[in-house]
């Protein structure tokens, strides 16, 4: 079963203009979730958030659950001038480039992801960097959108991240600590002096786990909890009790506030919430 979580639609969209829309859709193990950005005004002007009551589901399960999303929202039954989707699960890695090869994906993931014999593995190309991220996408929910809308560009959601962070942050020389939260999945990216250092993602259930896998990052990079600038974004907010740890042992923290904000959703969404979803047009 399939849950809606937060919905916002612009009552003056539009249903049978849509063509100038691109639809951005994020796909993960425990939710959907989907946004309508307007091209003309250069705005969003729908946003959708399902969650699965399932926790653990095969992939033939998985797809039902999408199809049903599908059945139930008049949104996604409409034709868009573009689609992207991003695929959130920890099933990557990230491998410099020079030793990059298209025929050894599987002997990339082998020691940190279980790969199964029939697995589709994909990668991509981290622009601006000597960067590959090689991943599982679920493939059997890809096939169902390109009988659905056609040719659409997919991605990890971990490229997504690193890229746009990069891009933002490439003219300064401090220690950046990203933390992005998403349900009981956080993934972590470090930024030392203006250069790519670590993505990880980590599944916790209690905040002391949480601030567990951070302080452990940090230790294990050498980065003083004093100095480091812990950026957070996601699910996450100042009256969290994840907050309320992470400020007991790093004080430098602050949320991600994005260059151009949405009029749309300012309002209705927090600004630092979303990342991939909102950042893949």
């Amino acid at each position: 079963m399939t849950k809606e979580i937060k919905k916002i639609k612009n009552n003056t969209l539009d249903f049978k203009n849509l063509e100038e829309n691109h639809l951005s859709i994020q796909l993960s193990l425990d939710g959907f979730s989907f946004c309508i950005y307007n091209k003309v005004v250069n705005d969003f002007c729908a946003f959708a958030i399902y969650e699965f009551e399932q926790t653990s589901i095969s992939p033939y399960q998985h797809l039902d659950l999408v199809s049903e999303i599908f059945q139930q929202e008049k949104l996604l039954q409409q034709k868009y001038s573009s689609v992207s989707v991003s695929h959130f699960n920890n099933l990557n890695t990230q491998v410099p480039e020079p030793f990059f090869e298209k025929d050894k994906l599987n002997q990339y993931l082998k020691y940190s992801v279980k790969v199964l014999e029939n697995d589709f593995i994909a990668f991509d190309k981290l622009k601006n960097t000597d960067i590959v991220n090689v991943y599982i996408p679920f493939v059997n929910i890809n096939n169902f959108l390109i009988d659905t809308f056609g040719a659409f560009e997919y991605k990890h959601s971990s490229t997504i991240l690193i890229e746009k962070l990069l891009h933002e942050y490439k003219n300064l020389t401090n220690d950046f600590c990203f933390i992005n939260v998403t349900h009981h999945h956080f993934e972590i990216v470090v930024l030392k002096n203006n250069n790519f250092e670590l993505f990880n993602c980590f599944k916790f259930n209690t905040k002391e786990d949480f601030i567990y896998y951070i302080l452990f990052t940090a230790e294990q990079l050498q980065l003083n909890p004093e100095d480091l600038k812990l950026v957070l974004m996601g699910d996450i907010e100042k009256n969290s009790e994840l907050y309320t740890i992470a400020y007991q042992y790093i004080r430098n923290i602050s949320f991600y506030s994005p260059t151009n904000g949405s009029d749309f959703l300012k309002d209705q969404l927090s600004e630092h919430s979303n990342f991939t979803l909102l950042n893949h047009l």
